[in-house]
């Protein structure tokens, strides 16, 4: 739910021999990156990008081309476009045993780093591409995936970005590594969702349920969900989120200054969904027994809805549950009864209304 980007851009200065011979020098000189652990991908038509790759001193074999798909940036349907270049790094523990075929195939020994975007098109309505006159660099890549690199682990949760969050949860639990490493995914998604929760707040956002406002209270509830099947019964988030603000407020002011508040939200939205949780909870396994009963795999609409609207469940939170039993929702269902309560809704302001 939050990363940090890094990039550099042009516009109109310098372009993709430039942009290419920076990027390689700050891999390989600046972070002293391995240069038999990185591959390049580009667009398959972007003949120049080849050659300047090479140019730099990239191995031919280690250049890949790829479709639209993989190595094509477009703004849309229309407007500017152009090829991209991308920086992959191998994270396998035995260098011998890369494999060209692995790039761009789910495969986790390979991670892509940085993505040069070379804006140089524009595509109109029919879909015809013309050179633009002025054409710019657009690049991104991922701080959390760069820091696992140069930190020598696999993961964003490995790196000291993270790992104070997740030490401070096994303080709370009061439980150790082993712990860790059998419910990874739990400690991780609330380290994950809580740096999200900090920096919303401190951006002025407060749980609603519209908008942004409820993308931040289906982020809160979610970790406090997850918080409560490692043992947490009570309010625990904001102790997370001091952590964060801790490890990132010397970069970001803001969550310093804007500490107290943001706990005290995060707390406020974590007892108003505790009233409801267990209550909801205790209702969802009395609907999931009986679809087990009748060999039924899909919670009807109207039940997720119910748990939306009586218990405060966000529809991702109960396909979450219910994926952890092999079962799912119907989303279709679920739409049209907020669709109908919606609709109730505004005919009671109106009535309402025309009685003042």
């Amino acid at each position: 739910t939050f990363f940090e980007m890094l990039g550099n851009f042009s516009f109109g200065d310098y372009f993709k021999r430039e942009a290419i011979r920076y990027a390689w020098e700050l891999m390989t000189q600046v972070f002293r990156l391995p240069v038999e652990r990185l591959w390049i991908t580009v667009y398959i038509d972007d003949d120049e990008a080849v050659q300047l790759w090479q140019e730099v001193g990239v191995d031919r074999q280690r250049i890949l081309r790829f479709g639209e798909k993989e190595n094509f940036w477009t703004m849309g349907e229309t407007g500017p476009c152009g090829p991209c270049s991308e920086i992959h790094y191998y994270q396998g523990s035995d260098i011998n045993a890369q494999k060209a075929e692995r790039i761009n195939a789910d495969d986790d020994d390979y991670m892509e780093i940085w993505n040069l975007v070379f804006v140089q098109y524009n595509r109109d309505e029919q879909g015809n591409v013309t050179p633009l006159s002025s054409p710019s660099v657009d690049t991104g890549m991922g701080l959390e995936r760069l820091t696992s690199v140069l930190q020598g682990v696999k993961t964003n949760y490995e790196t000291d970005l993270f790992q104070p969050i997740i030490q401070r949860l096994m303080e709370l639990t009061g439980k150790d590594k082993d712990h860790y490493r059998g419910h990874y995914a739990s400690y991780n998604t609330i380290a994950d969702h809580s740096r999200a929760i900090a920096f919303l707040i401190a951006d002025g956002i407060c749980p609603g349920n519209g908008g942004r406002d409820y993308v931040l209270r289906r982020i809160i509830r979610r970790a406090a969900y997850v918080g409560k099947t490692l043992g947490f019964e009570r309010p625990f988030l904001a102790s997370i989120v001091d952590v964060v603000i801790d490890t990132m407020g010397e970069w970001h002011p803001d969550l310093c200054s804007k500490r107290k508040i943001i706990g005290e939200v995060t707390t406020a939205e974590e007892e108003r969904f505790n009233r409801t949780l267990s209550t909801g909870l205790r209702y969802l396994e009395v609907v999931i027994d009986q679809m087990m009963k009748q060999e039924v795999t899909m919670l009807p609409g109207r039940e997720a809805f119910k748990l939306h609207d009586t218990y405060g469940f966000p529809l991702d939170l109960t396909q979450k549950i219910l994926a952890e039993r092999g079962l799912d929702v119907n989303v279709a269902e679920y739409e049209e009864g907020r669709r109908e309560q919606q609709e109730r809704s505004r005919v009671a302001m109106q009535l309402k209304r025309s009685r003042r």
